[in-house]
Formats: structure tokens, sequence, C-alpha cells
């Protein structure tokens, strides 16, 4: 297995847990009327962006050629990923709020990690780049 690939399997991993814990365990406030907050908005982005890094890494597994810029174009949509809960997009104004102590905190880390194993990847690719 080329060693490019694993930095590839590592944010396709983690931006599944994103997509899908959006979703559900990290999932924005429930409303006990079935209302929307603004939360939930941010949780849409961050399931939109995550299924982009997804996709991004499955493609930088199967096209050897195109994994520099595959995992180049990684880094500005973990840097979105990380923006939206509170920057692009409001969330709750309470801190004990969930969005604000669980989704905010968790996708932060979860774009960062996958960040830095994009930059691993773009490193280690580099060379086949050339």
């Amino acid at each position: 297995m080329n060693k490019s690939i694993v930095p590839a399997i590592l944010v396709a991993l983690l931006a599944l847990v994103i997509a899908v814990g959006s979703q559900t365990f990290l999932g924005a406030c429930v409303h006990e009327d079935g209302s929307f907050g603004a939360c939930h908005w941010a949780a849409r982005g961050i399931l939109g962006v995550g299924g982009l890094m997804a996709a991004l890494a499955l493609l930088a597994i199967a096209a050897r050629r195109a994994r520099f810029g595959l995992y180049l174009a990684m880094l500005p949509a973990g840097l979105v990923g990380i923006l939206i809960p509170g920057t692009l997009i409001d969330i709750c104004g309470m801190d004990t709020m969930r969005c604000r102590m669980l989704m905010r905190p968790a996708t932060m880390i979860l774009f960062a990690l996958a960040m830095i194993a994009a930059l691993v990847g773009l490193l280690l690719s580099r060379n086949e780049a050339r």
C-alpha cells in the first residue's frame, strides 16, 4: 500500500464521523415544538462540508496522479468546516446548550485533525506529483 493513501483513509473516516455525527450524536439542539434554531442550519453546513471532505478523500485514494491537488483542496474545506459553527452560521446564545457545549468544539477538533491528516498526505504525495 502506498503511504500517501493512509492520510486519505484517515481523512475519509474523520469526515464521515463529522458528517454523520452532525446529524446524530454531535447534532444541534432539539426544540420541543419541532422548530429549528440557527444551530440546526450550522449542523447542515457541517454535514455538507464533512461530505465534501469524505468525497475528496475517497477520490484521493482512487486517483494517484491527482492526490496532491485533492489533499490541497481538503485544507480550505476543513477551514470552512471549522468556521461554520458560530462564525459563518450563528448558534445558540446560551453557553449550556448542546450546540455550544458539544457540537462546536467537537466539529472544530475533528476538522482540525482532518486538516492535519490532509497536510501530512500533501507532504507525502508531493513527490508523486512530480
